[in-house]
């Protein structure tokens, strides 16, 4: 079992900059692939960037250049540094883990959710 806890969310204005955190807790952490997802409202909740336990790293088009995505395997927490925030980077982003076991389990985790409100 895993549970995730974000933080770092908040009120900007546009250009400016934030660092969302997730904390891990439980074993294994490193063993997990991590994302960060967004819901604003009436969209659906889109990926953003992904890590992967070996360290690739993939980002969507609208934020790449912009966001950066890393890990610390050692204190379990998940970052996603968030620069030029523009308002249309609005939502509630989500700390996301995913692990298979064995090639035919998949264990997923969410996390609350934090805001990030970006206004111009």
């Amino acid at each position: 079992q895993v549970q995730l806890v974000e933080s770092g969310g908040g009120s900007v204005q546009a250009g400016g900059s934030l660092t969302l955190s997730c904390a891990a807790s439980g074993s294994a952490f490193r063993d997990y692939n991590m994302a960060w997802y967004r819901q604003a409202p009436g969209l659906e909740r889109e990926l953003v960037a992904s890590i992967a336990s070996g360290g690739r790293t993939d980002f969507v088009d609208s934020v790449k250049g912009r966001f950066t995505i890393s890990r610390d395997d050692a204190k379990g927490i998940l970052y996603l540094q968030m620069n030029s925030l523009k308002p249309e980077d609005t939502a509630v982003y989500y700390c996301y883990a995913e692990r298979t076991i064995r090639a035919e389990r998949v264990l997923r985790y969410w996390g609350q959710g934090t805001q990030v409100t970006v206004s111009s």
